[in-house]
């Protein structure tokens, strides 16, 4: 089978993650391919940001617990280290297709090189908070961005399922 195919069939969210850091040249390859996603007209209205910093990432899953309502101690991105954030202008009328084929092209690559992932929501909600505008400002990201998700990365602590049989009527010919 070819290479990209069984990528596509094989990946699986990951929701128990070993605590070590990506491969420094492994997760530029990732946030690479996210790059290189199809956007609508060319526009490229996506951007990503790269979470690395233990203190941060802290942070930011602290604020995603709070909006997702879970408890104390609750880390919705399951020990992943690293967290890429996209978001995308929300001048450009396709900016949530093309923030979410850059969710779709940062697992698949991640898959690829043998990393784990998971994309994790509520990166709206983050970024329409004062926590999030300030960390926007703190970047000097300056315009209309909506978040569309975290896409957490690690190394899987544990062996993915397998998938679960397709449904009988995904596919209609015409």
């Amino acid at each position: 089978m070819n290479e990209t195919l069984k990528v596509l069939e094989t990946r699986r969210s990951c929701r128990n993650f070993k605590p070590g850091m990506v491969k420094d040249e492994d997760l530029k390859a990732i946030i690479k391919a996210g790059t290189y996603a199809a956007t609508g007209m060319g526009k490229q209205s996506p951007l990503i940001i790269a979470v690395t910093s233990k203190e941060l990432r802290d942070e930011i899953s602290e604020e995603n617990r709070k909006i997702g309502g879970w408890g104390e101690g609750f880390d919705p991105f399951y020990g992943a280290p690293v967290i890429l954030i996209v978001l995308a202008n929300k001048d450009i009328p396709t900016y949530v297709y093309d923030g979410s084929l850059v969710m779709g092209n940062l697992m698949n690559a991640a898959e690829s090189l043998g990393i784990a992932s998971i994309w994790i929501h509520r990166a709206k909600e983050e970024f329409e908070s004062d926590f999030g505008k300030a960390l926007l400002a703190k970047l000097g990201i300056a315009g209309n961005y909506e978040g569309i998700g975290h896409c957490a990365l690690g190394y899987a602590a544990e062996p993915s399922n397998d998938p679960a049989p397709r449904k009988d009527n995904y596919v209609y010919y015409a």
